[in-house]
């Protein structure tokens, strides 16, 4: 069956979501598609383009996510993501932050929508892949279905066919963004219902989806879907989604492969002078919710910002949590035994 390059996605998440992150993640899924952290126009055109445009291969489908209201810088910028191996470009129309609102783009760009439809234009005029539009429902307390919709058709017209939705208004005062990706309801009718209204294009789900059924009951209505702390705080979660969302046979990994692999990538990392924790602490999440979760997550914490830690550092954490999830199944089986030796002496 063939499915949209759209059908999973890792959300964009500033400090999160860097390439250390998204060669872990792709260490768990082939197929799923991963964003960067939001790189700005002027962090691009007056900055160090190698330091925020580099990614390893593997990460491939990989989109840059930008920020920005000009449509000619965007348009630049495009050129670049472009010129350096990107599979897509998504615009930024949804964060919330002081930070953006300062620069007029984000969640502001929800207000104007003429203008993201000719930055839309200006970005397929200078570039072959595809251009994105990750946004929210709506700003403040607009309660009002046809502004959504008409910004979609407003843009659409500027040749985007990929819209993501965060299915939460933005509020751009009182609330910070961490409150914004909490507190204003999820409205995901308005996004089912922005597919029936649009059905030629590519509609992406993303808000409040915490686990792969969500995700296949979402996918009855929509193109996509789109998880952000989900994945991140929960990774082993993509381990699943290229056999259930994608139909892959492949074996899934056991997280002790998924640490075997990442083990020559923090080598190389460690060699090249980078830190243990630029790496290690993408992976707190990995043991989650399992036994010797906590030991290894422990361990981690307390040792890999370390000056002096080193990829030991890393597989020392993995035996604790091995050593305490074996010392988990031996209770477990102690007391299945002593509860069936106790049956045993009241027949």
């Amino acid at each position: 069956m063939q499915h949209s390059p759209w059908r999973f996605c890792t959300a964009p998440c500033m400090d999160w979501t860097d390439r250390h992150c998204r060669y872990f993640w792709r260490q768990l899924s082939r197929r799923s598609r991963v964003y960067t952290e939001m790189v700005t126009t002027g962090a691009l055109l007056h900055g160090d383009v190698a330091r925020h445009l580099r990614f390893n291969e593997q990460e491939h489908p990989v989109a840059l996510q930008l920020g920005g209201a000009e449509p000619d810088e965007l348009a630049q910028c495009a050129r670049l993501a472009e010129d350096w191996g990107y599979d897509e470009v998504n615009l930024n129309c949804g964060c919330p932050s002081d930070r953006v609102q300062n620069g007029r783009f984000g969640a502001c760009l929800m207000l104007e929508p003429e203008r993201v439809r000719n930055c839309i234009a200006a970005m397929r005029d200078a570039s072959s892949i595809p251009i994105t539009v990750k946004q929210r429902i709506g700003i403040d307390d607009q309660e009002d279905y046809s502004m959504f919709r008409d910004f979609v058709g407003t843009v659409a017209s500027g040749g985007c066919s990929v819209f993501i939705v965060h299915a939460r208004n933005a509020w751009l005062q009182g609330l910070s963004p961490k409150e914004n990706r909490d507190i204003p309801p999820l409205n995901y009718d308005w996004v089912h219902r922005l597919k029936e209204d649009f059905p030629s294009l590519t509609v992406v789900l993303n808000g409040g989806i915490t686990s792969l059924k969500e995700c296949l009951e979402h996918l009855q209505r929509v193109d996509g879907v789109m998880l952000g702390r989900a994945a991140y705080q929960t990774p082993w979660l993509l381990g699943e989604v290229d056999s259930t969302l994608f139909d892959l046979a492949d074996p899934v990994k056991t997280r002790t492969e998924v640490i075997d692999a990442m083990v020559p990538y923090v080598e190389s990392h460690l060699q090249q002078g980078g830190k243990l924790h630029h790496i290690s602490r993408h992976l707190l999440g990995l043991y989650s919710q399992q036994p010797g979760g906590r030991q290894f997550r422990r361990a981690l914490s307390e040792n890999a910002h370390k000056d002096d830690a080193t990829l030991d550092t890393l597989l020392e954490a993995v035996e604790l949590c091995t050593v305490a999830a074996q010392a988990s199944a031996n209770h477990q089986r102690s007391l299945t035994t002593d509860y069936a030796s106790g049956e045993k002496g009241t027949l």
